[in-house]
């Protein structure tokens, strides 16, 4: 009954769908490990934060040794101490920042190092639309906090701009220029301790940057896409090899249909 498997045109067939089940196996698998390689990356930065955010303050020029220093998925987190004067005449208001599931503003004051270069300080954190700030502290002043990534526009409540004067829509190198008349470091710093009436700004983690981001997601859907169409060929193939069987079983009974 399943001699026309030996046929030319059947082998062929058969090793067409042999060749295309082991292409989408392939495939699969390949966009599996992609899946769990983004994962296991996820995993080792939440340990890298963690680890970071229970050591030692480190000295802000020791991590971001340079104006050309950025921050990276490696030092997201890092607990850094800066001494310098905030410059209370530029100090900005971020809003639309959310903490603890609540609506509210950053309180955004630049603290200008001994080098001339000044880092983003991020103050604290307050519910509502943006209003008055505490007080800024005058002198010297040393700051310990959480190194954080700059923002991208249309990330975390960041916007382009069209704001009022006094307020940033988006904390990063690339706006503070506009704003400040001095250069700044790359990134911003989460101070850990806030002035009363402010709420200590949690670490936050750059959009993708912990590796656990909708690519990953799109990885894991494409795994099942190539697996669900390596089980369609098998599918199609013994219905195709079950339904020349039945036609070559009538034939050998006679019941091929007569036609006119």
């Amino acid at each position: 009954m399943y001699r026309f498997l030996l046929s030319p045109r059947w082998l062929v067939g058969t090793v067409v769908a042999v060749a295309a089940i082991v292409v989408c196996l392939m495939l699969g698998t390949w966009q599996l490990d992609r899946f769990e390689s983004r994962v296991s990356t996820h995993q080792e930065n939440g340990r890298a934060a963690a680890a970071s955010a229970q050591a030692d303050a480190q000295p802000l020029a020791a991590v971001l040794p340079d104006g050309a220093a950025k921050v990276g998925t490696d030092t997201v987190g890092r607990t850094v101490h800066v001494t310098g004067a905030y410059d209370g005449a530029h100090q900005l208001l971020v809003p639309s920042r959310t903490v603890d599931g609540k609506q509210g503003y950053y309180v955004l004051t630049p603290l200008i190092t001994d080098g001339g270069r000044a880092v983003a300080v991020v103050r604290g954190w307050a519910a509502g639309e943006p209003g008055a700030a505490p007080d800024v502290p005058a002198g010297q002043v040393g700051v310990t906090g959480r190194l954080q990534a700059p923002e991208n526009s249309g990330s975390g409540g960041a916007v382009a701009g069209g704001l009022p004067a006094g307020q940033l829509g988006t904390i990063s190198p690339a706006t503070l220029v506009n704003v400040l008349p001095y250069p700044v470091y790359d990134g911003w710093v989460a101070a850990d301790d806030v002035p009363s009436g402010l709420t200590a700004v949690p670490t936050v983690q750059p959009e993708g940057g912990d590796g656990l981001s909708l690519r990953a997601f799109q990885n894991l859907g494409y795994t099942l896409e190539w697996f669900v169409f390596a089980g369609f060929v098998v599918f199609m193939w013994f219905r195709l090899v079950r339904r020349e069987a039945e036609a070559a079983q009538d034939r050998a009974l006679g019941l091929d249909p007569v036609l006119d």
